[in-house]
């Protein structure tokens, strides 16, 4: 069977970790210096323990090896500085030529500087303009339509709050007798003919006349 994998983590053991650190210390090592024999390799491996000793290999001259890393690593910044330098320049070109064809198309969307299109350019222009249009006018036939349901919708409860007025004034006790000239109030959106189509303000009985009645009831 085969060794079981070890979960990589810090030892807690002391002891432990010392141990497994001098193990994996000579090991990397004996790597390092196979690297260099097998491929002809400049290497160069510092380690520092957790007390502080340090251990290292070089192929060469660890000096050398250093100073080599030192202006390697100077001359691949310069490169990538360079290289992103070239790439920003780039993408503003392009941007640039975005922005330059945006203001050549709004131009000719509002009819300026249209000389040098062909037959074909001005159809496919004017197709353009058309479907614009087109969906202007679907969206504000929309906004229309919301608007006269919520118009219906408010109308339709302003009807039932004045059936309901009506109801709580009047009620059903509210008669008027035969061959008095009195007035019959209707609901809010009422005619004569009962269709909410025509709007006829609420308007209530005169007291007056209806007193100068009583009065003259009580003298026959």
């Amino acid at each position: 069977m085969g060794r079981g994998k070890i979960v990589i983590e810090r030892i807690d053991n002391s002891t432990s970790r010392q141990v497994t650190f001098s193990k994996r210390r000579k090991g990397l090592i004996k790597k390092a210096k196979e690297l260099a024999i097998l491929c002809d390799a400049e290497v160069g491996l510092v380690i520092f323990s957790s007390t502080g000793k340090l251990y290292e290999y070089a192929s060469t001259s660890m000096k050398s090896t250093i100073e080599r890393y030192n202006t390697c690593k100077d001359e691949n910044q310069q490169i990538n500085s360079e290289s992103e330098a070239k790439f920003w320049q780039r993408e503003a070109e392009f941007l640039r030529q975005q922005l330059q064809n945006l203001h050549e198309n709004h131009r000719q969307v509002m009819g300026e500087q249209l000389y040098g299109l062909s037959v074909r350019n001005l159809q496919d222009l004017e197709n353009q303009l058309e479907m614009s249009l087109q969906g202007i006018r679907m969206k504000k036939e929309q906004i229309l339509r919301d608007e006269i349901q919520e118009l219906n919708r408010k109308g339709s409860l302003i009807y039932q709050e004045n059936l309901e007025l009506c109801k709580k004034v009047y009620g059903t006790a509210h008669t008027v007798a035969p061959g008095r000239n009195a007035f019959v109030p209707l609901p809010y959106g009422m005619h004569a003919g009962g269709h909410p189509q025509e709007l006829v303000q609420l308007q209530l009985s005169q007291p007056e006349q209806e007193a100068c009645e009583t009065s003259g009831s009580a003298t026959k």
